[in-house]
């Protein structure tokens, strides 16, 4: 260390300088030497330093700094920290009152969860330094006497702004600094940032444009990760069983737990909450101290397992990407990523978890399941390594940002002339290009929607008698959605729930899903009491799921590494090289054993022995079996996305009908119309000018629930959609002719654009096919690499002892089921019970008949057809009903009974089930189950 790096400290004050000696800081971490010399000085200045490495004190060190010069801290705030997520707002309360307390600094929170008293407390005697979130900033520029505090703020730090550059909340946020920079003049801006591949731009989302100093810890160099796919052993057939499982899926959960054994701290990340509480029920078999830690959890639960894996009470914590953020849980000594990463930035923020006592190296392991799986995160790991790191993709000039804000700045102003406005939201930097025509054209919106008043003839904005409900009902820019619970139908108990997005874009009866680790297949939809019904897959094996979550999409670069490791491998296979000849070359470049990179070229090896031709990053592959067309193209989630949906368009225009389409980075899944030729699909690719893509691609997104659903929620924050709503949910087609032509339309296209699709890069492709620049090849039938992607998602999905456990659940509901019995000879004899209680033969005990008839518990009023000594039509059906049943109870005894206690399942029914036969008390069950999913299927109907 040089004495540049020891001199680090000395730019701070005697009474910092001796809370450093005490607190135990001897000597300053990396980011410490890089960063507090331009923040001592009062330079706006971006920090990028892995989570862990000392970035609160690099940023919050300075600040306390210049708080305790010359006269001391200002009656107001004198210091803002925002963080993203309430969890962080904890964890920095926690890390900072020390130092509150040593230099005798009031440090507090605020969140939507303080109480009204500590909220008054903190506008009376305002804390020097605050830690609150985005959206409580913005609630807080709109209180008088917050407003007051707020002048005094002389230094913000933005706390994960890497995360809230590429989000709505973050150019929320933005305009909130504008906002706050027009109360208390220019103040020091302080970013703390995951690495990103675009740090200066980051800075200019930071600061405004402003000047910005850029401190970056290069993570790359510091980073040892391995990629790993599990090689079945013998102890894994032996596990399958104990986890009902296949013998792969347990070699999976087998290196997960050795991992975790031979560390001390283990997070292990997996890429969706499904997967974690999949593996999680795993590792809660087999009675490992393995927590489970993700979003949906409740906030108590999550503290929990923070506190027990921080005390060494559990060993590895399962978590999702929330724990990429600083969340405070001790020490990590080793990072597990259960299977790609998907993206070099999330890949480097997680591993960036382990290892930071004094700059130590992080360590981490990619576990892998397939070859595709292995590929991405070997390409994943090289650029982690090599710092070529995605971009952070600002949402640039977000309309209904816009929209939200200007509500804001009128309720906080009062009266306020429209170029006041322009001028503060303009200062924001992803709103710095935004036409005065646009903004012109949201304050008409907000004013016919009567969220504020515009006086044309004054040039200026008031508010109106909405402005103030608006504002505090729109604080956050992440949209509310509807929760749908999800009803197993073999037991009637909630397996969980889905988010409105997906039930509006996906679910329909039949289409199959995975949650919880389970697949299952929609039955019924009821959207006026938001739930879906579902029924579990007994035969995983013969399912492809049809949506297994939302995907963290792969980039282009990636999918295109993919393609140029195949490219690599082509030539030496037609030369005679086998798989492990090729993954003993490509063990030069990527960080994986032997066996990792044989069984991945594996599937490249197949390729080449069936002598088909190899998809690569020039080469695409398009492959027809039936209906299904497959067009292999290593170019990442949204070219693939772009270009699935032109070819749909284009298709489905062409056929006269809808067009299926599925797609993954590396393939485009087609399920066409019989009268689509393969050589339509080439015409599609050879003849479309690349300039019409956007056009094309927006003109099929209106036949899209997809738009739909985005309409909805933009002009909701614009305050429209209660005009067009009335009292009813509005379809999709009135919702569009509503809104073509305003800026809530604009908005939504420009949201789909920007996180689904790649317009240009796309046209790129069609611009490469049509110059030879790339090659098109086609092949009759499925090539070994085409039909990979229908075996992701499958892993860690239903056990082998599915069926069995379904129809064990089935039985037990059916027996726990209440019904009447009632006899039909002499109508005295009603008794209430449970199926399991029923005798072999029921009887009544007053006249020793055996025709009893099984009615619902809720069924008195057949009970009073019955005994009727004159009935009308319906009760005449009803009596009609209950002796059939009784018959056919008095012929087959309790089977009878469970038959009808089904969902659905009436004397005729009951028949049919009892009449197959069955021996195998299972195979009846399963009978039942049948009947009931098509009731539930065909219910409607019915009713």
């Amino acid at each position: 260390m040089t004495e540049g790096d020891l001199a680090a400290f000395t730019h701070l004050g005697g009474t910092v300088r001796g809370a450093l000696s005490e607190r135990g800081f001897s000597t300053p971490t990396a980011p410490q030497r890089l960063a507090i010399p331009p923040l001592a000085a009062g330079e706006n200045t971006l920090v990028i330093a892995p989570t862990g490495s000392g970035k609160t004190e690099t940023a919050m060190l300075p600040v306390f700094d210049h708080l305790l010069a010359g006269d001391g801290p200002p009656e107001g705030f004198g210091a803002l920290y925002v963080t993203p997520l309430r969890a962080l707002n904890r964890d920095m309360r926690d890390r900072l009152e020390w130092w509150g307390e040593y230099l005798d600094l009031a440090v507090d929170v605020r969140h939507g969860d303080t109480t009204q008293y500590q909220r008054g407390k903190q506008a009376e005697n305002p804390p020097d330094v605050l830690v609150t979130t985005p959206e409580t900033l913005q609630a807080m520029l709109t209180g008088e006497r917050l407003r007051d505090g707020l002048d005094d703020v002389s230094h913000v730090v933005i706390d994960e702004v890497h995360e809230l550059a590429a989000s709505k909340r973050g150019a929320q946020l933005a305009i909130g600094l504008e906002r706050l920079r027009d109360l208390a003049g220019g103040f020091q801006r302080i970013g703390l940032s995951a690495t990103v591949g675009d740090p200066e731009e980051v800075g200019q989302f930071l600061t405004g444009g402003r000047p910005c100093e850029i401190r970056e810890i290069d993570v790359g160099s510091n980073v040892d990760v391995t990629v790993r796919q599990p090689e079945v052993r013998a102890e894994d057939k032996e596990l399958a069983g104990r986890l009902m499982t296949d013998a792969e899926t347990a070699s999976h959960v087998r290196l997960i737990r050795d991992l975790v054994a031979a560390h001390e701290s283990t997070l292990v990340f997996v890429n969706t909450r499904q997967t974690a509480e999949a593996l999680g029920s795993r590792f809660t078999e087999l009675e490992l101290p393995i927590g489970v830690h993700h979003g949906s959890l409740s906030k108590e639960a999550r503290i929990d397992v923070e506190d027990r894996f921080k005390t060494g009470e559990l060993d590895g914590l399962l978590c999702t990407s929330s724990m990429e953020l600083g969340i405070d849980v001790g020490r990590v000594d080793h990072v597990v990523q259960y299977k790609s990463p998907r993206q070099v930035t999330r890949l480097l923020q997680r591993i960036g978890r382990a290892g930071h006592r004094q700059d130590a190296v992080s360590s981490g392991t990619i576990v892998t399941t397939r070859p595709d799986d292995s590929f991405e995160a070997l390409s994943i790991a090289r650029r982690a390594r090599a710092g070529e790191v995605e971009p952070a993709a600002i949402h640039e000039g977000s309309l209904d940002v816009v929209a939200n804000q200007i509500p804001g700045i009128v309720q906080s102003r009062g009266t306020t002339p429209v170029r006041e406005v322009l001028e503060t939201i303009g200062r924001a930097y992803p709103f710095r290009d935004i036409p005065e025509e646009t903004v012109r054209e949201i304050v008409a919106e907000l004013d016919r929607n009567r969220i504020v008043w515009f006086d044309e003839g004054d040039d200026r904005l008031e508010t109106s008698g909405g402005t103030w409900q608006y504002v505090y009902a729109n604080l956050s820019m992440i949209p509310d959605e509807e929760t749908y619970e999800v009803h197993d139908i073999a037991s009637s108990s909630q397996i969980g729930t889905l988010d409105e997005r997906f039930v509006v874009n996906f679910a329909q009866p039949g289409e199959v899903f995975v949650q919880r680790g389970e697949m299952w297949r929609i039955s019924e939809i009821d959207d006026d009491e938001a739930t879906v019904t579902v029924s579990p897959i007994e035969d995983p094996a013969g399912e492809v799921p049809s949506w297994t979550g939302q995907e963290i999409p792969v980039p282009a670069a990636v999918a295109q590494e993919v393609g140029e490791i195949r490219d690599v491998a082509q030539p030496q296979l037609e030369a005679g090289a086998d798989a492990s000849a090729i993954g003993r070359e490509l063990s030069a470049r990527y960080p994986a054993d032997e066996y990792t990179l044989t069984e991945a070229c594996g599937q490249l090896e197949r390729q080449a022995e069936s002598e088909t031709p190899m998809p690569t990053a020039d080469r695409l592959v398009l492959e027809r079996q039936g209906r299904s067309i497959v067009l292999n193209a290593c170019y990442g989630h949204a070219v693939n996305e772009t270009l699935g949906r032109l070819l749909s368009a284009l298709l489905g225009q062409r056929a006269g009908s809808s067009v299926g389409m599925e797609i993954d980075p590396y393939r485009i899944e087609l399920e066409v119309p019989t009268s689509i030729a393969t050589s339509d699909v080439l015409e599609v690719l050879e003849e479309t000018d690349p300039d019409h893509v956007e056009t094309i691609v927006e003109l099929g997104l209106k036949n899209a629930d997809a738009l739909a659903f985005r309409l909805a929620q933009v002009s909701a924050s614009f305050g429209a959609l209660k005009r067009w709503q009335g009292s009813g949910r509005l379809s999709n087609e009135r919702l569009l002719a509503a809104l073509e032509g305003t800026p809530m339309y604009d908005e939504a296209i420009r949201e789909i654009f920007h996180e689904d699709l790649a317009v240009e890069e796309a046209s790129a492709v069609l611009e490469g096919l049509q110059s030879g620049d790339l090659e098109i090849v086609t092949h009759r039938g499925l090539t070994p690499i085409g039909q990979d992607g229908n075996s992701a998602g499958k892993e860690l999905l239903a056990p082998e002892n599915a069926d069995a456990s379904v129809i064990e659940t089935v039985k037990e509901r059916l027996q726990n089921d209440r019904i009447i019995l009632l006899c039909t000879h002499c109508g005295e004899w009603k008794a209430k019970t449970k199926v399991k209680r029923v005798p072999d033969q029921p009887e009544c005990p007053e006249c020793g008949s055996t025709r009893i008839a099984s009615l619902n518990p809720w069924a008195d009023e057949v009970v009073q057809a019955i005994r009727a000594e004159e009935k009308d039509d319906e009760q005449e059906q009803m009596t009609e009903r209950a002796y059939r049943g009784a018959s056919l109870v008095q012929s087959h005894g309790k089977q009878a009974v469970i038959a009808m206690a089904a969902r659905g399942v009436g004397p005729h029914n009951a028949a049919r089930i009892i009449n197959n036969l069955r021996e195998d008390e299972a195979e009846f069950y399963r009978d039942i189950l049948t009947r009931e999913r098509e009731y539930a299927r065909t219910k409607s109907f019915w009713e």
